[in-house]
């Protein structure tokens, strides 16, 4: 294709999508049909060949995984169909930037695995949020920091998962306890999923949603999280062979690299006014700076400092201390697993820039009128939306630009890349709920009630997320990648701030770490709800807001309220009585190699929990169980068997063994120059963009 000759005007689709242009042909379904076939055939084999009667096999997989599902889980959990959604959109609008947080995720990868999970190893917990309650004692912090996860998975994490860009097992517990979900953006895929099936199907968007939280809802609930990994692994491999398949198609259709970045800079759009109003060129106009992630420190959407110190602080809560990544690390038969499956995902991180951002690029160049209409009737007429129609390049290349077969293909990418999000997050969510908030609720809950809890609560996780779509359609210009990182800069700092003081300063205490929490959640949800209250705008139609609170660009404000964060949990702690060494060995950086036996600020109260009641124990013959209650109870893993209970030293020998971080010399080299070699990766691919 000559470049000379290429014009947006000639190539632009102007307009919407004809019925027989949708994905309704033998070819198309057939491929679709194979994949909910194969998908549910790996969902109902890990279902029948894993121990899910037990928290520790449906929660944690019986820590059990090698490293290559571990590390495609790890990808999968991350990359939603939010991604495909929001990174190309964004991609779309802004240029090549938005990459840069697929590529800082390479070095928290190996933050991850080489200083965090040996301590979440070693202190012997199953949730996040139990291991600030083993740090600092007490109940506040664990359930505080419960229901913010629950929540900020909700409006983020599921809500925009539809339109998510980015992007978490922990170690098994003598007792019943079950671990929880992810915590950013379970709404989010579900929008972005929706999104690609109704342009691709012309099914109604909240139908579109039912579909698919019914389906994936059913593999989770009967699988736990072996059934969620093995599942995780197959859409890793469906995503990767498809979105290569359509980037090749994009960069033929364009005339390769060279005429995509020429073509990309002159996709303007010709409706640029709409009666006695004229939209200001720099709302239709491709940035200058397109193909470059380093931007102007004040004037760029994405300024250079946030990027590189904001966006890090972002990525240290989702990638170090985020329910559902930590819970696939702990999965891991040992760390020599865990670390070879963070630098495993750690290389399909570099993949997103290459299959995601710059196809929806292309799809600007493409299809420029209903790509880049700034005019708020046109975008309507193509998207259905007023804001913006960034968030339909990817689905609008798929649509388009495959062949019958393929684009069903690429349906099933979009559908793999979801539900794989959204299982991590069902499975992960309904560990926190029912490890941390249920298990207040229910002391003496038996095993048998904590899963059916966890199972239940899944199902309020749906019906809260559906409920809530509506806000993030509206949000953010119609970029839903923003929308997410957004939320995220203005709730995860202050977590950030406290697992991190947590690790690596033993000085910090349970005050110190509460109220850092509070006051700097309390800071992040003023600014939250004040943008929300005076709607973000969009280049159109500006925002109301104050500049005073809505002009600081949000991963500046991440910046600001991760230190202030700081600031408040260093001082309090100073203030007031520190922890004792005999309560934190094993449970920060300094102490990780200590010997000594810890006692846990709460070894009491567990004592007194735990302890049994004086009961005559009475034989009474079992009742024979119908047909119905047989399938049942093995549909869903409630099938118990019981068996010998285990003596005192066998408890113990297995506690050693789920603690344990030793390696192998051998596989401890190899992991560590992979983990170096990465690390060179990214520096490199920073500076070759920049």
């Amino acid at each position: 294709m000559d470049s000379s000759t290429w014009s947006p005007a000639t190539t632009a689709t102007t307009e919407p999508l004809k019925p027989h242009e949708r994905i309704r042909n033998a070819a198309d379904i057939s491929v679709i049909v194979i994949y909910f076939v194969v998908v549910m055939a790996v969902g109902l084999w890990a279902m029948c060949s894993t121990n899910r009667g037990t928290v520790g096999g449906f929660f944690l997989a019986g820590r059990s995984m090698v490293w290559w599902p571990v590390g495609a889980s790890l990808f999968a959990s991350n990359i939603g169909s939010g991604h495909f959604v929001g990174l190309a959109g964004t991609g779309a609008a802004a240029g090549i930037a938005t990459g840069g947080f697929e590529w800082n995720a390479l070095i928290w990868v190996v933050v991850l695995g080489w200083l965090f999970v040996p301590i979440y190893i070693k202190a012997g917990v199953v949730t996040m949020p139990e291991y600030l309650r083993k740090r600092f004692g007490g109940k506040r912090i664990q359930v505080y920091l419960s229901i913010l996860s629950l929540m900020l998975y909700i409006f983020t994490k599921i809500s925009t998962r539809k339109q998510k860009p980015w992007g978490r097992t922990f170690l098994l517990r003598s007792r019943t306890q079950t671990s929880g979900s992810s915590s950013l953006s379970f709404t989010a895929d579900i929008f972005s999923g929706a999104i690609f099936i109704t342009l691709a199907l012309g099914l109604d968007l909240y139908l579109a949603i039912f579909l698919l939280l019914a389906i994936t809802g059913l593999y989770t609930i009967t699988g736990g999280l072996a059934a969620v990994i093995y599942t995780d692994t197959l859409q890793t491999a469906i995503m990767l062979v498809g979105s290569f398949i359509l980037t090749g198609f994009a960069f033929h259709e364009v005339g390769g690299y060279d005429a995509f970045m020429e073509k990309y800079m002159n996709a303007i759009p010709t409706v640029i006014s709409d009666g006695n109003i004229t939209i200001k060129k720099e709302c239709y106009t491709p940035r200058a700076d397109s193909f470059h992630i380093f931007r102007d420190p004040l004037k760029g959407d994405l300024p250079w400092p946030g990027l590189t110190f904001g966006l890090s602080i972002l990525a240290l809560w989702y990638w170090c201390t985020d329910q559902v990544i930590v819970q696939r690390c702990l999965s891991a038969k040992n760390m020599s697993h865990v670390k070879a499956g963070c630098v495993m995902c750690g290389y399909f991180k570099l993949l997103p820039m290459f299959v995601i951002v710059m196809p929806g690029m292309i799809s600007r160049v493409l299809y420029t009128e209903k790509i880049a209409c700034t005019v708020p009737s046109e975008c309507e007429k193509y998207c259905g939306t007023k804001v913006g129609c960034s968030n339909i390049a990817y689905p609008t290349l798929v649509v388009e630009l495959m062949p019958n077969g393929l684009r069903g293909l690429m349906l099933s990418v979009m559908l793999a890349s979801l539900m794989s999000s959204l299982t991590s997050i069902f499975n992960s969510a309904s560990t926190l709920f029912t490890m941390d908030v249920y298990t207040k609720i229910r002391k003496r809950a038996s095993e048998k009630e904590l899963m059916i809890a966890g199972r239940l609560f899944i199902l309020v996780l749906i019906g809260i997320s559906i409920a809530w779509v509506p806000i993030v359609q509206s949000a953010q210009s119609g970029q839903l990648f923003d929308y997410i990182q957004s939320v995220t800069s203005y709730l995860g700092p202050p977590i950030a701030a406290v697992f991190l003081l947590a690790i690596f300063c033993k000085r910090v205490n349970e005050e110190g770490a509460f109220w850092g929490l509070v006051i700097g959640c309390m800071i992040g949800l003023a600014r939250m709800i004040t943008e929300f209250a005076y709607g973000t705008g969009s280049c159109v139609e500006p925002s109301n807001c104050p500049t005073i609170i809505c002009g600081v660009h949000y991963l500046y404000f991440a910046i600001i309220l991760f230190v202030i964060s700081i600031i408040i949990v260093l001082v309090v702690s100073l203030f007031t009585k520190p922890i004792p060494d005999v309560h934190l060995y094993r449970l920060c950086w300094s102490l990780r190699n200590s010997k000594e036996e810890r006692i846990d600020l709460d070894a009491e109260e567990e004592d007194i929990q735990e302890a049994p009641e004086e009961t005559i124990e009475i034989e009474v013959p079992e009742e024979k169980k119908g047909c119905f209650r047989r399938t049942y109870d093995l549909f869903c893993g409630l099938d118990q068997q019981k068996g010998p209970k285990m003596t005192k030293e066998e408890e113990a020998a297995m506690k050693l063994k789920m603690t344990d971080t030793s390696e192998k010399p051998l596989w401890r080299t190899v992991v560590n120059i992979n983990g170096i070699i990465l690390l060179t990766v990214a520096v490199f691919c920073h500076a070759y963009f920049a």
